[in-house]
């Protein structure tokens, strides 16, 4: 089978996630799984009951072999494909006490990563044809943004910055404090002339400062539809155009349709529902 799925975060990135998610869940031990005997072997079968793009077979994975090096696991797919509703997606086979103690943790993992891969695929699949990208944000569940991110590039999305270190993106309060337009460009340029600009602009006056500014891109902050078909033919072949704000699935493939570059979607990792997921275990 070819997978779908980009490269991954390291595996100490997900054993990390996996630590800390363990720590507030497990904590001393788990006081339930101590009813079980120590002894005991079992087997489980995951089921996806909806339609779903998969994402975050990894940390599903470490969510168990932490528990026990040696457990068996079996994949039917891999991270970016489709999982049909009522399939059977993954078999397990080890000690029963580590199966049960790493299930919530992993089915938490599993279930919120697909979550997101599914909604972005919903949003790439409403722009097919346009030629435009559809960006995800740092509105982020705090301390799983890396797996977030991965798991909108397995829904066929693509990342925005990371944070705030690796591109600089000046909006309407970096412009006050900064005096302007072009003294928030002059000095992103000065100081870190390595990073890509973006400035965000409210109308078309602001856009023509930014692309005097020498922005690399432009964000239309919640222009209207005509605004933004002006906004493309102004700034053709000066700089790329990303539009954010009352973003949707009813308005996204209009945007798209304007001839701008980029998108970008805070839904895809704010507005998450969990893919509904079910482990079953049964003792050998």
């Amino acid at each position: 089978m070819t997978s779908n799925a980009p490269a991954s975060p390291s595996p100490e990135l997900i054993r990390a996630d996996v630590e800390r998610a363990f720590a507030e869940d497990i904590g001393s031990g788990d006081a339930t799984a101590d009813l079980l005997a120590a002894d005991a072997l079992a087997h489980a079968t995951l089921t996806c009951r909806e339609n779903a793009v998969m994402a975050g077979i990894g940390w599903f994975n470490a969510s168990f072999r932490q528990l026990d090096p040696d457990v068996q696991i079996e994949w039917t797919l891999q991270d970016g494909d489709r999982a049909s509703a009522g399939s059977v997606i993954c078999r397990l086979r080890g000690k029963a006490r580590p199966l049960v103690s790493a299930e919530r943790t992993a089915l938490n993992f599993l279930q919120l990563l697909s979550g997101t891969a599914t909604t972005t695929a919903a949003y790439v699949a409403a722009v097919a044809g346009t030629g435009v990208r559809v960006l995800d944000t740092r509105k982020t569940v705090p301390g799983l943004r890396l797996a977030q991110k991965y798991a909108v590039r397995c829904g066929g999305g693509h990342n925005h910055r990371v944070g705030l270190y690796d591109a600089i993106l000046v909006k309407e309060n970096h412009i006050i404090a900064a005096g302007g337009i072009g003294a928030a460009a002059a000095a992103a340029r000065r100081l870190h002339p390595s990073l890509l600009l973006e400035i965000e602009v409210e109308n078309l006056d602001e856009l023509q400062q930014a692309l005097a500014a020498g922005a690399d891109r432009i964000m239309l902050d919640n222009f209207s539809l005509p605004l933004m078909r002006e906004a493309v033919a102004i700034a053709k072949g000066r700089a790329q155009l990303e539009i954010s704000g009352n973003v949707d699935l009813t308005t996204i493939g209009d945007y798209a349709r304007t001839g701008v570059d980029f998108i970008s979607v805070g839904a895809l990792t704010k507005h998450v529902r969990a893919v509904d997921l079910s482990l079953r275990l049964q003792l050998d």
